[in-house]
């Protein structure tokens, strides 16, 4: 396939970078974005009619969302640009993607994986409950569509997008009830030292959580997540115990919740990459070298779906990526830009494991999930059902499990449950959580239109 084109996946902070490099080396490569406009989750854009300013939109990084745009629109008549479109299989001649019902294979001599992440969900009783919602989820709503979740919502989980999506909302009108953090004070004193790295970035944090409490929003960190509650079959209030033990209960119309993020593996999975267990974020993601490149020779990855590190690193990822990809098909790359590159990506990575550490995953609250609660819900799977194959029906994996018993076996193939999953699992059979794996990934990753025409 060396005559066919290079395609990036995805369109955010990595994916743009990327194509912009190739570009700049005479290249056209297809650029394949599951959005209908380029920015990623991240630096979403509105709809086009909508005309809300870049500082409501995006804060303290307007001026970077807005630089990341205008360089984007430069590249338009540079490459294939294919919005609104799928990846969903992988076959013996390129890319299986989809567009409204329109099938298509698309061949490839390089692909560069810029999938992003999604949220990191720690189930809870009732986080099923209408107007419960994942913080990105939030996002997009007042992002992509220009209405908030509710008009007092609670954001619980823990990590930096916590209290960005909080101020995000305290900006746009809707004061949250309150911000729940499982993590506390002192597991963010612990991570602070790989975060001085990057002191504007935590300046920044600082000033959000400061922006909150002004507005008399309450901030509860080190909480212990006990139930979101209903009424009328929605959200009404969540309750939690404090540092002290103490029951505590604030009421709200909505609830966000995120526990960080997890990288999008699933297409590096089709591809056959291998994969690593990191102890540091707690979750299996692809093995890649630190210019980019997959253990397969064709396949190369940058931004959060290889490590998670955030949008800024993103960027320099992407363009090494697209700079590993140039040097293995022959074209001279100037050595002093892969080190600056390198430089960035040093200071970035220090920062990523200070903000893991900061902000752990609370993996000791699947251990005492309730029997009842659900944790798969494209099929209904609860924690007692997990503990069951765990148990009685002897299963030492993850597979095994979704075998016996389906978690991860519905419409998002585990990308909600299947690490909350795998730590049930885990505590159940008193092992660490790497010794049950992580679940394979199937075509179709994402659900197809029934209607499905095959592109000739």
């Amino acid at each position: 396939m060396v005559d066919q084109p290079v395609i990036v996946i995805g369109a955010g902070p990595a994916g743009t970078r990327a194509a912009q490099r190739l570009v700049q080396a005479g290249l056209r490569p297809v650029v394949i974005d599951e959005n209908d406009r380029q920015g990623g989750q991240i630096y979403r854009r509105q709809p086009e009619n909508f005309r809300r300013p870049a500082e409501k939109l995006y804060g303290t990084e307007a001026a970077k969302a807005t630089a990341l745009h205008t360089d984007f629109e430069t590249l338009r008549p540079h490459i294939d640009y294919r919005p609104g479109t799928t990846v969903w299989g992988v076959s013996e001649t390129g890319l299986m993607t989809v567009r409204a019902s329109t099938v298509d294979v698309v061949p490839f001599s390089r692909v560069i994986i810029a999938a992003g992440a999604t949220d990191r969900i720690m189930p809870v009783p009732g986080w099923t409950t209408p107007g419960t919602y994942s913080l990105g989820a939030a996002q997009i709503a007042l992002k992509a569509q220009a209405c908030a979740i509710g008009g007092r919502p609670v954001f619980m989980g823990t990590g930096p997008l916590l209290y960005l999506v909080a101020w995000q909302y305290l900006r746009a009108g809707a004061t949250p009830a309150a911000v729940l953090d499982t993590s506390s004070l002192t597991t963010r004193l612990r991570g602070l030292r790989g975060m001085a790295s990057r002191a504007r970035v935590v300046a920044n944090g600082v000033r959000y959580m400061a922006d909150l409490a002004r507005a008399g929003v309450k901030l509860h960190a080190g909480i212990t997540p006990l139930a979101i509650e209903s009424s009328n079959s929605h959200v009404s209030a969540v309750t939690w115990r404090d540092t002290k033990g103490a029951l505590r209960q604030v009421a709200c119309d909505a609830v966000g919740m995120g526990y960080g993020l997890r990288s999008e593996t699933q297409l590096a999975d089709l591809l056959k990459c291998e994969f690593m267990f990191d102890p540091c974020f707690q979750q299996w993601r692809p093995h890649v070298d630190r210019n980019g490149r997959t253990t397969r020779p064709d396949v190369y990855l940058a931004g959060d779906g290889a490590l998670l590190r955030g949008a800024d690193a993103a960027e320099a990822a992407g363009q090494l990526a697209a700079c590993a990809v140039l040097h293995d098909t022959g074209h001279t790359i100037d050595q002093h830009e892969t080190a600056g590159l390198h430089e960035t990506l040093a200071v970035m990575n220090r920062f990523g494991r200070g903000l893991a550490q900061a902000f752990p995953w609370p993996a000791h609250l699947a251990a005492s999930l309730p029997d009842d609660t659900v944790v798969c819900r494209c099929e209904n799977i609860t924690a007692g059902e997990i503990r069951r194959a765990a148990g009685e029906l002897d299963a030492p994996e993850m597979n095994r499990a979704k075998a016996l018993t389906r978690p991860g076996m519905g419409r998002c193939q585990g990308r909600m449950c299947g690490l909350a999953a795998a730590e049930i699992l885990a505590a159940a059979r008193e092992v660490p959580v790497r010794e049950v794996g992580r679940l394979r990934t199937a075509a179709p990753i994402k659900p197809l239109p029934l209607n499905c025409t095959v592109k000739s």
